[in-house]
């Protein structure tokens, strides 16, 4: 009751499974909107389409058992309006379809599929004349994908390669991404790694979106990673309403470059933030 009468501010829920992790962010959203706040005002991440399709049901549900009849003002336009609540990759692609021309890309750009990635990792090792004894076309989009975690543009992977393989998928990193450009295709990782591009590097387009919201919340918030991260900050900062929902104990997306540090830190980051913990 406590993390979801809170109603604006920072927000921090520790919580273990089955402590009531998600039915504090549905209910969270259900009392927002019930006080007031336009329902697409909005906007909750998680990590499946599951778990989005679960939290939308459910917010929705609830506002439905609480105000019967809701919605059915203004010419039915309140009936219409949802909040946002979407997988963090689904996110980023509404923000990309939006404004990916300023990185370059064509403004209908494809996203590309496992079979599409083999196909260019094998043309850029073969262009560096890589065999695959050496080098895997599969073992470099992993190696790859480790990097874009990291936010790791081609220059900085170069710079960051220790051994001899990681200098090897470095110069094919460099190919892989140039042939992704000029095909106007991005891969899943470029999904969070060209939005975070264009909230840090571009103030009016960070402005624009971050004015989409007044309120966000985060769940699962051990599981983010560094471009995750960044783009929840860049979207909360202007008004600070952020509410993230997370266990201090795990985080199984390490391999994907989760950083667990993120909600372990989040007082650090957010001074003022309250944190509550369901423990029961």
């Amino acid at each position: 009751r406590d993390a979801a009468g809170t109603l604006g501010g920072r927000l921090l829920v520790l919580a273990g499974a089955g402590t009531g992790k998600t039915r504090v962010v549905t209910h969270r959203i259900a009392n927002l909107i019930r006080h007031g706040t336009a329902p697409d005002r909005i906007l909750a991440v998680t990590f499946t389409r599951k778990a989005a399709g679960e939290m939308q049901d459910r917010a929705l549900a609830l506002l439905k058992a609480k105000s019967p009849g809701h919605g059915a003002r203004r010419g039915g336009k309140a009936r219409q309006a949802r909040p946002q609540i979407s997988t963090f990759h689904a996110l980023c692609v509404q923000v990309l379809r939006r404004h990916i021309t300023r990185l370059g890309y064509p403004e209908r750009f494809a996203i590309c599929d496992r079979g599409d990635q083999e196909s260019l990792a094998r043309a850029a090792l073969r262009e560096i004349r890589v065999p695959d004894e050496t080098l895997r076309p599969g073992d470099l989009i992993a190696i790859i994908s480790g990097w874009k975690s990291r936010s790791l543009q081609p220059s900085a992977a170069a710079a960051a390669a220790i051994t001899d393989r990681e200098h090897l998928a470095a110069a094919a990193y460099r190919r892989y991404q140039t042939q992704l450009k000029a095909r106007g295709m991005v891969d899943f990782d470029d999904l969070l790694l060209c939005t975070e591009r264009l909230l840090v590097d571009h103030p009016a387009i960070r402005r624009e979106e971050a004015g989409r919201f007044d309120h966000i919340l985060v769940d699962e918030y051990q599981d983010t990673n560094g471009s995750q991260y960044r783009i929840v900050k860049s979207l909360a900062m202007p008004h600070r309403n952020l509410c993230v929902v997370g266990d201090d104990d795990q985080s199984i997306y390490g391999w994907r470059g989760a950083e667990v540090t993120h909600i372990l830190r989040f007082k650090e980051h957010w001074p003022d933030a309250k944190v509550v913990r369901l423990e029961e």
